[in-house]
């Protein structure tokens, strides 16, 4: 579904995704990670900011994510970078469930910038 200031994505089942655990899909050329803590689900960028490394293919312990090439943390409800050496915050996305569907939304700049 559109909207003006961006657009809602269908990721994927609720039922495809384990509590306490993360998966990695790319939308629109970028990288982006889904995980669900409890049953709450929560989206970021998939790529480390401090290193090219999919945090997907790190570690989720309760809210932090620990990317899986330098150790940097950060947690997955704010973006907010917590530990060395990674100094900037990750993109967070807006989630939502609809009819068991995960969903998140893609902001109209990010999706131009996918388009660039």
């Amino acid at each position: 579904m559109n909207t003006k200031n961006g657009r809602w994505v269908q990721i994927l089942d609720v039922s495809e995704i384990d509590d306490t655990n993360m998966v990695g899909f790319e939308i629109d050329d970028r990288q982006i990670a889904i995980y669900r803590i409890e049953d709450s689900y929560f989206a970021t960028a998939n790529v480390c900011t401090h290193a090219f490394a999919l945090l997907s293919d790190g570690w989720l312990d309760g809210d932090t994510v620990e990317c899986p090439l330098h150790g940097a943390c950060f947690n997955v409800c704010t973006g907010k970078a917590m530990s060395d050496p990674a100094e900037i915050d990750l993109e967070v996305f807006e989630t939502r469930v609809t009819d068991n569907i995960v969903e998140i939304f893609l902001p109209e700049e990010a999706h131009r910038m996918a388009d660039t």
